[in-house]
């Protein structure tokens, strides 16, 4: 079967925010609604629901990787900022992760954080596997985040049997499956981990680079790098990114805060939309311990954004779950001996919660009587 040809070597344009807004209505007493022209900061919850949610205590969300203005992060930091927490009586504690997402993982299943952000759904899965029960609560993207960066001499991915091949860590299953459709033997690949720095890439250190869609390329672009990014999309395989878990015995407990905690996230998720800079300068003003490209995330921002927009299913919420989608993203990981096997995947997800706070595929954001 013919498959895609990846672009030539290209200077991209900052993608541009979306042009409007969708407008959320705030639900009062009477049944009539307005729109919000500032931040909200008083409680808009009843109070029998504010008492339940502040009864729960600190909140601690760790961040997937510090104060990184992705997807599934951005949000909770804007929502802190904006006072959307205060309004739904929650008390939370934003930790900054340092990108071992298996470890913030295990922080949340012993009970010593409530919520964290995930790669993907993969590793909600991986996670199970390896003993560590978190459930997936959101998924704001579907399809993988992972990107495949090499020079421009390489003309066909078959090109790459028997070279360097840099990652973080390991080899991002969309990539090795992307990498086997097209017959690259990948026990011929010299794998080497890398850092975050994708100069080592047009410096000849490594003949391609494992990426992210959001992050790298904009690097590279920034250097006036002459590159051709292999989207494992454009190859028919499936994944996902910005996956928000919880610990399932705290959901299960704790309803409420888990709904308007996410109820909290997708209205910051809107405002973000309309104020793309702002929302990241609330990251910037919390990054204490190294330099802060504002932007460089702003662009990491707006990227993720329309991979989440442009990936969901129509009607449904963003963040919405589904486990069809997640099914075939665990085929690729068992076929490329990421997962020994699939498991039962309906108690690993919970959909329900953020079902619960979008009504008609629209955040509800309920004004306290």
């Amino acid at each position: 079967m013919p498959t895609p040809t990846p672009r030539a070597p290209r200077r991209r344009s900052s993608l541009t925010s979306a042009a409007a807004v969708s407008a959320l209505f705030l639900t009062t007493a009477c049944g009539g609604a307005e729109e919000p022209e500032t931040p909200e900061s008083a409680t808009v919850i009843d109070d029998e629901r504010c008492a339940t949610n502040r009864a729960a205590g600190t909140v601690t969300y760790i961040t997937g990787y510090r104060y990184q203005a992705s997807v599934s992060i951005l949000e909770a930091i804007a929502a802190d900022a904006l006072g959307y927490f205060d309004a739904v009586c929650l008390d939370v504690k934003i930790v900054p992760g340092t990108g071992d997402t298996f470890g913030n993982a295990a922080t949340v299943a012993d009970g010593d954080a409530e919520f964290t952000s995930m790669g993907n759904e993969g590793e909600i899965l991986q996670a199970h596997e390896q003993g560590t029960d978190v459930i997936g609560v959101a998924t704001y993207g579907h399809v993988p985040i992972a990107t495949l960066l090499t020079g421009p001499d390489v003309e066909d991915l078959s090109d790459l049997e028997g070279v360097t091949v840099g990652h973080k860590g390991a080899l991002p299953p969309p990539i090795a499956a992307m990498l086997v459709s097209e017959g690259v033997d990948l026990e011929s690949l010299d794998l080497v981990q890398v850092g975050y720095d994708p100069s080592i890439l047009p410096e000849g250190e490594v003949d391609a680079l494992t990426a992210y869609r959001s992050n790298e390329p904009f690097l590279l672009d920034a250097m006036d790098a002459r590159f051709i990014e292999w989207l494992p999309g454009q190859y028919g395989v499936v994944g996902s990114f910005g996956v928000m878990a919880a610990g399932p015995e705290y959901a299960e407990e704790n309803p409420t805060v888990v709904e308007d905690f996410l109820r909290a996230l997708s209205y910051a998720f809107e405002y973000c939309q309309g104020d793309v800079r702002g929302c990241v300068e609330f990251a910037s003003e919390l990054e204490e311990e190294q330099d802060y490209d504002v932007e460089h995330n702003q662009r990491i921002w707006e990227a993720e954004y329309e991979l989440v927009t442009t990936y969901t299913t129509e009607g449904d919420p963003l963040g919405s779950i589904d486990l069809i989608r997640t099914q075939d993203e665990a085929t690729v990981l068992l076929e490329n001996s990421q997962l020994e096997e699939i498991p039962d995947l309906e108690p690993l997800f919970a959909p329900e919660y953020l079902e619960s706070v979008h009504p008609a595929g629209e955040v509800s954001w309920p004004r306290g009587k």
